[in-house]
C-alpha cells in the first residue's frame, strides 16, 4: 500500500477521534462544571529503509481546557461555586477526586454530598457535617462554614501540583492521585453554580470544519483507491 494511503488514513482516523471529542463538548455544553476537551495531533516519522520515509499521524492526546465557565445564581444553600483556580474534593468509590461542579446537598447523615452521593471534603480530607437548619448556615468567601456564629468546617479548595498529570474521569471528575494541595487564593460564593465553560458556536464550527476535512481526505482515497485498480487492470492485460 502507498504511503499516501497510510498517511490518509492515519489522518482519517484522528478527525474521528476529533469528531467524538466536539460531540461530547456539544452534548455537555449543560453540564455544570464540565471542561472542554480538544484533540492533539502529532506526527511521527519512520524510516522504511532504502525508500522514502513514511509520515504518520497520531491523535491519541487530548487536552483540557480550564477556563471558567458562567457562574449562575441558583440562591440553593448549598449551592457553591468557584471563583480564580482550584477544584473542590469529593471522595468516590474510587477515591479522591477534583471536581468543579459545586451542587451539594445533607445527605441523611448530615454530610454534603453531590447528587452522585460523593461526599464533599474539607480543607484537611474530612467529610463536611452540616447541623440545624440551614437558614442558620452562613459560609464565608473562604469556605468557612457557620452555624450560629460557630464555625464548624472549612469547605476546601484544592489545586493540582502538576496539572499535566490529571485524568478525566465520568465528564466533571478528574484523578490527581495524590498530587494536589489546597490553596487560598480562590473564594467562594454561595448560591451560585459554574456552568460547562463550552463555547458552542466555536465547537459547531469546528464540526463543521472537521466534517469538510475529513470529505476531502476519502475523496482522496476514493481516487487513489481507482488509480490502483486501473494500474492493475493495465498491468495484468
Amino acid at each position: 500500500m502507498p504511503t499516501t494511503v497510510y498517511t490518509s488514513l492515519t489522518r482519517q482516523s484522528g478527525l474521528v477521534r476529533e469528531m467524538q471529542v466536539i460531540a461530547n463538548n456539544i452534548a455537555n455544553m449543560s453540564t455544570r462544571g464540565y471542561r472542554q476537551q480538544g484533540v492533539v495531533f502529532s506526527e511521527f516519522v519512520q524510516d522504511t529503509g532504502d525508500g522514502p520515509s513514511l509520515s504518520m499521524a497520531e491523535a491519541n492526546s487530548l487536552n483540557t481546557a480550564f477556563l471558567a465557565g458562567q457562574l449562575t445564581e441558583t440562591r440553593a444553600p448549598f449551592d457553591f461555586a468557584i471563583e480564580g483556580d482550584g477544584f473542590f474534593l469529593v471522595e468516590t468509590q474510587r477515591g479522591e477526586r477534583l471536581t468543579r461542579a459545586g451542587s451539594f446537598q445533607p445527605n441523611d447523615l448530615g454530610e454534603l454530598v453531590s447528587p452522585e452521593g460523593f461526599r464533599l471534603l474539607d480543607i484537611g480530607r474530612a467529610p463536611i457535617l452540616i447541623t440545624g437548619d440551614a437558614a442558620e448556615i452562613f459560609v464565608a468567601p473562604d469556605g468557612t462554614i457557620s452555624n450560629a456564629r460557630q464555625p464548624i468546617a472549612q469547605i476546601g479548595v484544592f489545586v493540582p501540583t502538576q496539572p499535566e498529570t490529571l485524568k478525566r474521569e465520568d465528564g466533571v471528575l478528574f484523578d490527581a492521585g495524590e498530587e494536589f494541595e489546597p490553596t487560598f487564593d480562590a473564594s467562594l460564593r454561595r448560591g451560585f453554580l459554574e456552568g460547562s465553560n463550552v463555547n458552542p458556536i466555536l465547537q459547531v464550527a469546528r464540526m463543521i470544519e472537521v466534517q469538510r476535512s475529513y470529505e476531502m481526505g476519502q475523496k482522496f482515497l476514493d481516487r487513489e483507491d481507482s488509480r490502483i485498480r486501473d494500474a492493475m487492470k493495465a498491468f495484468t492485460r
